[in-house]
């Protein structure tokens, strides 16, 4: 009885054993399936690129900038690393944001040494009570537009290279950023009221901005700028002038299209191209600024009566007479006396 019962024992953990066995087989052998299944579904990754390149020369296109193949239409996700971004952001940071800072700085403090020691350029002759126009209703309103627009645009764009140094502790976070934002806004709007300036001023005046012989010599006496007394002859625009014309039409020029270039991002040029015209627009209109500073101290308290010129639009005669005799001759008929003064013909209204 007792034999019986340790066989029937023996018999039953048998069965289990061979049942265990039989499953764990079965899993196996799932399991081998379902890695096949897998293996089909997902290949290995090549240990080597499929255009047959090494590794090697994979990462280092990757981290040179190279750009590869996408299928969304953003072209530009190609390029998975920047590096040439961190060489704009240092010297965007760096050189360009002291260098400027010196550019302007320095000019501020030359026009205040230089009015400690010249002060305010008055009108040397006895005035005559008389005025001369020197610029119409349209020129003097394509001047003011384009001066508005580039002061609200000089402001922003220098706001965004050095506020967050200058700005930022004085307003605070909330308050700078919505100022920047607004600013950001203004500036993309008003470059094209500047641009549309630029256009019309070189339109105008151009013929009379060409150089002459007499810029020379006006050149070589400063314009009499450091001589009480000494008025170099001068057409409608002397050769002082002349050099901001110059640099404030070329110069608008490469700010619009560098501007342009920003504003539509990847529409006319790369990631790259974008980097150096940021560059090219923060130093042109850096020292773009440091002129036209210039030329606002000369055009107001730096020199007596030529604000009108652009205020009214008419200059007392002497004050023509001493800076743009040649013009004065031209408009007028008026002659030069043996002693600089001058003699009048019939007189006549201003061509211009």
């Amino acid at each position: 009885m007792t034999s019986n019962h340790s066989k029937g024992g023996v018999g039953r953990t048998l069965h289990i054993v061979l049942l265990g066995v039989a499953m764990l087989a079965l899993t196996l052998v799932m399991a081998n399936v379902s890695s096949a299944a897998a293996a089909e579904a997902f290949p290995p990754v090549a240990s080597q690129p499929a255009d047959g390149t090494s590794k090697v020369d994979m990462w280092r296109g990757v981290r040179s900038g190279e750009q590869g193949y996408v299928s969304i239409p953003n072209k530009s996700a190609g390029v998975l690393v920047q590096s040439e971004g961190e060489l704009w952001r240092s010297v965007r940071n760096g050189p360009l944001s002291t260098y400027g800072g010196w550019v302007l700085g320095g000019m501020i403090g030359l026009l205040v040494l230089f009015f400690l020691v010249r002060g305010r350029i008055r009108i040397d002759g006895q005035k005559t009570g008389r005025t001369i126009q020197r610029f119409n209703a349209f020129e003097r309103g394509v001047h003011w537009l384009t001066a508005g627009s580039f002061v609200i645009l000089a402001f922003t764009g220098l706001n965004v290279l050095y506020g967050r140094y200058t700005v930022l502790p004085l307003l605070g976070p909330e308050a700078f950023a919505t100022m920047t934002q607004y600013g950001k806004f203004a500036h993309n709007y008003l470059g094209f009221a500047f641009m549309l300036g630029i256009l019309l001023i070189f339109v105008m005046w151009v013929k009379h901005n060409i150089p002459e012989r007499n810029d020379i010599t006006w050149a070589l006496k400063a314009g009499g700028l450091f001589s009480k007394g000494v008025h170099p002859a001068a057409k409608k625009f002397n050769a002082g002038q002349k050099v901001i014309f110059w640099a404030t039409v070329l110069g608008g020029a490469a700010l619009g299209f560098t501007g342009v270039q920003l504003l539509w991002p990847f529409s006319f040029a790369s990631m790259a191209d974008m980097q150096l015209y940021q560059l090219i627009h923060a130093a042109v209109a850096v020292v773009l600024t440091a002129v036209i500073i210039a030329h606002i101290y000369i055009g107001s308290v730096g020199m007596e009566g030529a604000f009108d010129a652009m205020g009214t639009g008419d200059v007392e005669l002497q004050w023509a007479r001493e800076h743009h005799s040649l013009w004065v001759q031209e408009v007028t008929g008026e002659t030069p006396g043996r002693h600089g003064g001058h003699h009048h013909g019939r007189h006549r209204a201003p061509a211009e």
